[in-house]
């Protein structure tokens, strides 16, 4: 019963936390998909934290002409009012960034905590959870999102709250399974065993057995809160002050890009952003899952 508590600590303490790190390392560059995953990542990360500071205009005012082609002036072009497409999409993307990683973040914690009490719990605890996220998993993902939206409001915390009260159920089915087998584990009957409560065992051994896999759980969720908020901005249920990728394919669709002829340069920059950065999210936390998991992934 020993073994599994001392021999991975010392092996950690020899090694050093230089060789903790390297697990993480090797999912991000660990195969040529998700490696490409991790620069489309980091240049998504980039253009949020620095995009506005990029931006050769400002994309609240009318810089040039409607409709104007992609240029060496602008880029992009211009939309039906004048304003500069790229810089559109440089500001958007903090937005959208933001309401990904806010909504998967709560969603995750949520999903996390149900997930570890049920598995450790059992018997009725367990059931009245999952009972709960299973009604959740059932009702229509993007019909309910829509109905929370246009309850709640257009704004960005909004936005953020409806996508993690829609996508909190997956995290915790996912944590809820692992938390069942790491509640079986001889060591953990031992704490039991020696007086250690439910809480004691909750905080000492099954949360931290299942970090990893919460966390290539928020990469995962973070991909779909992305694509979540677009459509929800594309359906006008977004912050219309707001500057995201979905408002500018919303506001293309609503004014006549495609009967203008303006959109492959209003519609596919801002779908193509979006494709990538769902795309990237989903290659590294897929990789995730097979380095710091890899029985789970196995089977």
């Amino acid at each position: 019963m020993g073994t599994p508590l001392t021999v991975p600590l010392a092996g950690a303490d020899r090694a050093g936390p230089g060789a903790r790190q390297r697990p993480w390392l090797a999912a991000l560059f660990r195969t040529r998909a998700a490696a490409f995953g991790t620069v489309v990542l980091a240049v998504v990360l980039a253009t949020a934290l620095f995009g506005r500071a990029l931006a050769p205009y400002d994309p609240r005012e009318v810089v040039a002409r409607p409709y104007q082609p992609p240029s060496t002036q602008h880029w992009l072009g211009t939309n039906d009012i004048g304003q500069d497409i790229f810089s559109e999409l440089l500001w958007g993307t903090r937005a959208s960034l933001t309401v990904g990683l806010v909504a998967a973040l709560a969603a995750v914690v949520v999903g996390t905590a149900v997930g570890v009490v049920a598995g450790l719990a059992g018997g009725w605890i367990d059931a009245v959870l999952m009972r709960a996220t299973d009604v959740v998993l059932t009702l229509p993902f993007l019909p309910l999102a829509i109905v929370l939206a246009a309850f709640l409001g257009p704004s960005l915390g909004n936005t953020a709250l409806v996508l993690a009260l829609v996508i909190w159920a997956r995290p915790a089915r996912v944590v809820r399974s692992h938390a069942l087998g790491i509640a079986g584990h001889a060591y953990v009957e031992a704490a039991h065993a020696l007086g250690g409560g439910f809480g004691h065992v909750l905080r000492r051994h099954v949360v931290p057995a299942v970090l990893p896999l919460a966390l290539s759980q928020f990469i995962l969720a973070v991909s779909s809160a992305i694509l979540a908020e677009a459509s929800l901005a594309f359906l006008g249920l977004g912050d219309p002050i707001q500057k995201s990728w979905g408002s500018v394919l919303f506001y293309a669709q609503s004014r006549g890009a495609f009967l203008s002829g303006a959109w492959p340069w209003w519609v596919v920059p801002p779908g193509l952003l979006i494709a990538l950065t769902v795309l990237g999210f989903a290659l590294v936390g897929r990789s995730l899952e097979a380095v710091l998991l890899p029985r789970l992934r196995g089977r």
